[in-house]
């Protein structure tokens, strides 16, 4: 078997997947810049909650296909953040109480009368490969959170610059995964140095990510289409 790359190097080619993350896609940076209408911010917002809906089920994915105990019990908190433990809890709510500070009510959300097909198709294909492949690369592609604490903090900071029109409270989303992110993507980093040791699972690893970074780019690049300035 080849002998794996050093920690700090494989640590370093994931980190650089920064470059591809979906904060510097168009759509994105012009959100940020405030240069959205209230149209294409609804649609940003209707088209995501779809990834949103997904994420505890990628998440329960994972778990059926990890082995180690330990990274089950703390792996599942990922399901709590986003389920909550009772009806008006979690990520998913409060995505919802982002939709309807932006003027977009429940049902909208909950029926996909706004979801592209591009959007579903990228959603789709991320909640498959985490379902399909080993569960090892699944915890790798989920590293794009090492590089979202800073993505939401400028986007909080964004959206409470510039579309002021959008109730505070409505960004609770935002606040939560600042502490949330942080914590998650260290576990994953910490799962993956550990499991990844040869240079082929690391390269393994290093695509899940690739492939993670490019679920995220398609699905901008498929509500920027639905959504055009």
């Amino acid at each position: 078997m080849a002998q794996p790359a050093g920690d700090t190097e494989f640590v370093a080619r994931l980190r650089a997947h920064s470059r591809k993350y979906h904060d510097q896609h168009p759509f994105h940076v012009r959100m940020n810049a405030g240069e959205l209408s209230p149209q294409q911010l609804r649609g940003w917002i209707a088209n995501r909650f779809y990834y949103q809906e997904i994420i505890p089920r990628k998440d329960g994915a994972i778990l059926s296909n990890c082995p180690d105990p330990e990274v089950r019990r703390r792996w599942i908190r990922r399901i709590t953040d986003h389920d909550g433990t009772a009806e008006g809890e979690g990520g998913i709510e409060a995505w919802l109480r982002l939709g309807e500070a932006a003027g977009l009510n429940r049902e909208e959300l909950l029926d996909h009368r706004h979801l592209v097909p591009g959007a579903r198709f990228a959603v789709e294909a991320y909640l498959t490969f985490t379902r399909t492949r080993p569960w090892v690369e699944s915890v790798a592609s989920s590293l794009t959170e090492l590089f979202a604490p800073d993505l939401m903090a400028e986007r909080l900071a964004a959206f409470e610059r510039h579309y002021t029109w959008i109730d505070p409270a409505g960004l609770a989303y935002f606040r939560a995964r600042l502490e949330q992110a942080p914590r998650d993507s260290e576990h994953a980093l910490e799962v993956v140095t550990q499991y990844c040791l040869s240079t082929e699972s690391q390269a393994a690893a290093i695509d899940a990510l690739s492939f993670k970074c490019d679920v995220l780019w398609s699905l901008m690049d498929a509500i920027d289409r639905a959504c055009p300035q």
